[in-house]
């Protein structure tokens, strides 16, 4: 279910996917909450295309980290590819 980001109160959330189109965020809202998962999303500006690079806005979901590893499951179920942050 979508939950605000004063319910999560000071709890860690994880990144578990960043949706960039509206349609896209809409699909894995249903998702989400048909599995009566708690998440949370934020719109913020991640980087993409690849001969013209530039900032772009998307809808950031989060969960906390005790469902993170089903969550990632469930929307590899669903056809999603999760977030991975990478390595440095």
């Amino acid at each position: 279910m979508l939950r605000s980001a004063e319910e999560f109160g000071e709890q860690e959330l994880a990144l578990i996917y960043i949706a960039k189109k509206l349609k896209e965020s809409l699909a894995l809202e249903n998702v989400l909450t048909t599995a009566k998962v708690d998440y949370m999303i934020e719109t913020d500006t991640y980087v993409g295309g690849i001969l013209f690079r530039s900032a772009r806005v998307g809808a950031f979901f989060y969960v906390t980290p005790e469902i993170e590893a089903s969550t990632r499951a469930l929307l590899i179920e669903n056809g999603y590819k999760p977030y991975e942050a990478l390595a440095t």
